[in-house]
């Protein structure tokens, strides 16, 4: 019985941080923020339409985006993008 209690410990102490971790945002994104993000991108040379050199442009708007952010004293967007998955390649 004490080794049923010690793994059940255990596996609650492994697990609490990936359950703590994945709580980040719950909020919903309105259609405004998602629509300001937009914005900025495109300010920051994002063009849409250049669907050629998709995702790079984007990644690259990105992270001017996020440097402009930094430096004005604000935490970066937290988003999905392509620029914030992590890469396969080399798997």
């Amino acid at each position: 019985m004490k080794s049923f209690i010690y793994a059940v410990v255990a596996a609650t102490i492994l697990a609490a941080p990936a359950v703590s971790f994945a709580q980040q945002s719950t909020a919903p994104v309105t259609r405004a923020e998602v629509r300001a993000e937009l914005v900025a991108l495109e300010k920051a040379g994002y063009n849409p339409n250049d669907w050629i050199n998709y995702p790079e442009n984007l990644q690259a708007a990105q992270q001017r985006v996020d440097a402009e952010r930094i430096a004005q004293g604000h935490a970066p967007a937290v988003t999905t993008s392509a620029s914030s998955q992590p890469s396969v390649a080399g798997s």
